[in-house]
């Protein structure tokens, strides 16, 4: 990855400036786990885990005994995850690299990235970069699994703007903003949100603003990407409990098995 391209990369990380808080908000999202177990189960190997966060999924695997490697590049995020597991004598490896380049000394038979993940890697470049990565720190014939959401282009191209009034995870009252546009030239979602944090007389004490940079990608488009770059696919799913991509799907997950050298 060129540098301008990781800068952009580094530069996308604004929703996940505060790790307590992401916790609050997705620790207990286990939708994408029993199908992630159930492949951990069919392989006999070490499991990595891309784009781990604060190990959401990984910590529930290891507590399975499966032996993990969480990977990130926002220290923040993997701090936490350090910090969650400090006590304990999970089987786990923490490691600060960018997923597009890993120097990894481990192969692994699983490597799962989810949480859509893949829509962080905004260029063509990245994209490869990611999966070339991914071929090289798996072993021969072993499973790829990672989630995206689908391009519904009547939802895409319009610009999107909602407000919504709500009690966060922190128990505060807090009035959001989100504007939402896209750019078909390079397929990339610029959602910006703003939250107005109220007190009691619904005064607005704080204001919190982030922006988040997500590249979508279209099913012919993805399989594409994945048989260049060395896998074949062996499920779709538009949805964890693995039903079959159809019209109107919001989601792909995809199953992909490492298939040729590089």
């Amino acid at each position: 990855m060129t540098k301008h391209a990781l800068d952009i990369f580094e530069n996308n990380m604004e929703k996940y400036n505060d790790p307590e808080y992401y916790d609050l908000q997705y620790q207990n999202y286990l939708k994408d786990f029993p199908l992630i177990l159930e492949w951990a189960e069919k392989i006999n190997g070490e499991i990595i885990d891309l784009a781990c966060g604060t190990g959401r999924l990984t910590i529930p695997l290891a507590q399975k005994g499966f032996k993990l490697t969480g990977v990130d590049i926002n220290e923040g995020m993997l701090d936490r995850a350090r910090k969650k597991t400090r006590n304990t004598n999970l089987p786990i490896q923490w490691e600060l690299q960018d997923c597009t380049k890993l120097k990894l000394n481990k192969s692994g038979s699983l490597i799962y990235m989810t949480g859509n993940s893949f829509q962080h890697f905004l260029t063509n470049e990245a994209q490869n970069n990611l999966f070339q990565s991914v071929h090289a720190h798996l072993i021969e014939e072993g499973i790829f699994i990672f989630n995206t959401r689908f391009p519904i282009l009547s939802e895409l191209a319009i610009i999107d703007e909602s407000k919504r009034t709500y009690v966060d995870k922190r128990m505060r009252k807090v009035t959001e903003y989100e504007v939402d546009s896209y750019d078909p030239l390079t397929q990339i979602l610029t959602s910006t949100s703003t939250r107005e944090i109220l007190n009691d007389q619904n005064q607005v004490v704080s204001t919190e603003k982030d922006r988040i940079l997500l590249r979508y990608v279209f099913p012919m488009e993805m399989e594409r990407l994945i048989e260049q770059n060395g896998f074949s696919i062996l499920y779709t799913y538009d949805s964890w409990n693995k039903s079959p991509i159809q019209k109107g799907s919001t989601e792909l997950i995809y199953v992909c098995q490492k298939s040729s050298s590089l």
